[in-house]
């Protein structure tokens, strides 16, 4: 099963027919239905059937510990950057083109650079900050400018609706009440591609057509969407906590713990966006 996230993708967080795909390596194919340990060799590795190491941990392998500090440094440079953006590029009709340019423009840098990691064979902590640094600018921007339009408790209640659907979707998942399997990858997949492609129309008929395209960014359909999108965030959670947790017990190399920072902060990001358009919607227009 693999993540709904393309860097976890792309690096093999995964499990096929039960067994853990490992990080590009390669093992003989198990017995149908037995779960096998891609890192059996791994001195870091644990035995999934009773949790215990294989062989002596000599504190290589990823741990809880590693994705929390790198998760906290990633998720920081986006603060401090919005933070930043925010006092530097403050949002108001006299330069509220100029600012939204600079929000723009972080934004395609920011994915360039998500792309450039999603893509290297290793994680490269500077690529993932660098990103994390122009996200920032961009949503330092767009939060000014939601908090002057639309009202100043507009960032605070994103927020924290944002830490909110954080913490109910770790509680669900570690009292398993979500059970973060194959079909359920399938549907989160399905789901996703099914909004994405909604959201890529309603801009070819906003770009095209004015307005707001289908109006699925606004009125009732705009509210019905936001709901789905941060349904569709909270999923994303389940499934990059799912891919961390096979990490850390199938013996995952501790600099593997900065793609899970950079998986749970993309997601993190996109739950905050939706989080921060629909309480708009709600607020204002």
């Amino acid at each position: 099963m693999r993540s709904s996230n393309p860097v976890f993708s792309r690096r093999g967080f995964s499990r096929d027919n039960g067994a853990y795909a490992g990080f590009g390596t390669q093992q003989p194919q198990a017995q149908a239905g037995t779960a096998t340990n891609p890192y059996a060799t791994n001195p870091y590795a644990t035995d999934p059937a009773t949790g215990m190491p294989q062989a002596p941990v000599r504190g290589n392998a990823m741990t809880i510990d590693d994705v929390v500090s790198r998760t906290a440094l990633t998720l920081g440079t986006v603060i401090l950057t919005a933070a930043i953006s925010w006092l530097v590029l403050p949002v108001d009709p006299a330069n509220i083109n100029k600012s939204y340019g600079i929000a723009i423009g972080a934004a395609l840098i920011a994915f360039v650079f998500a792309m450039i990691q999603s893509f290297k064979a290793k994680p490269v902590p500077a690529l993932i900050l660098a990103y994390a640094a122009f996200e920032g600018v961009f949503l330092g921007v767009i939060s000014s400018a939601t908090s002057t339009y639309i009202g100043p408790g507009t960032v605070v209640q994103a927020v924290m609706g944002t830490m909110c659907v954080f913490a109910g979707v770790l509680i669900a998942y570690k009292m398993r009440w979500i059970n973060v399997n194959r079909r359920f990858y399938g549907f989160v997949m399905a789901a996703a591609m099914g909004f994405m492609l909604l959201m890529v129309v309603n801009l070819l008929f906003s770009v095209f057509g004015g307005g707001d395209g289908l109006g699925f960014r606004s009125g009732g359909l705009g509210i019905l969407f936001g709901v789905i999108g941060i349904l569709l965030g909270a999923c994303f959670l389940a499934l990059d906590f799912k891919q961390v947790e096979d990490g850390v017990t199938y013996g995952a190399p501790r600099e593997e713990s900065w793609l899970a920072a950079f998986g749970l902060t993309m997601t993190l990001v996109w739950i905050y966006m939706e989080m921060l358009r629909l309480i708009s919607i709600l607020k204002g227009d």
